[in-house]
């Protein structure tokens, strides 16, 4: 494993979690490097992942009716990309899209789940990390789409 426990314990979303936790969640961990303009997913395709981003930078996007896709939030070192994995469907609720060249430890979704499943206290720990994103998230969401459709209301008046 080398110094990938320490590096994954040093993430934001990570960090103060019991040492075990860190070694199990980093045995499931690979580094990946992702080029300027990679389309992570998009909406409604399966969320089979996850990504804690090392360096870089993504953008997360919806569709729009009318509108087409709006920029939600702009994600870099540190942040988490990819909550759908958390709750059946297991379907990506937004697309992301690198901006910048990325490296990022990518999870697989079906080996934390499994993890989670067999260490109560550990899926709790990252329940409880995840839910404060997702609540982040919605609120970013709500001011951006708001915000796209002052801007519509605007240009037609």
């Amino acid at each position: 494993m080398g110094e990938q426990p320490s590096i994954i314990g040093s993430q934001p979303l990570l960090r103060k979690l019991p040492v075990s936790y860190i070694e199990r969640l980093a045995a499931l961990a690979h580094h990946i490097s992702l080029p300027a303009g990679y389309r992570l997913f998009d909406e409604g395709t399966t969320a089979d992942r996850f990504w804690l981003i090392d360096a870089g930078q993504v953008t997360l996007d919806a569709m729009v009716p009318g509108d087409g896709r709006v920029i939600i939030e702009t994600l870099g070192r540190g942040d988490l990309v990819g909550l759908s994995w958390l709750e059946p469907p297991y379907q990506f609720r937004y697309g992301a899209v690198t901006t910048q060249p990325m490296q990022a430890f990518e999870f697989s979704a079906s080996a934390v789940r499994a993890l989670c499943d067999s260490d109560s206290a550990l899926g709790y720990a990252l329940l409880h990390r995840f839910l404060a994103v997702a609540a982040h998230r919605l609120q970013v969401t709500r001011a951006r789409l708001l915000e796209s459709r002052s801007s519509a209301a605007a240009s037609r008046a």
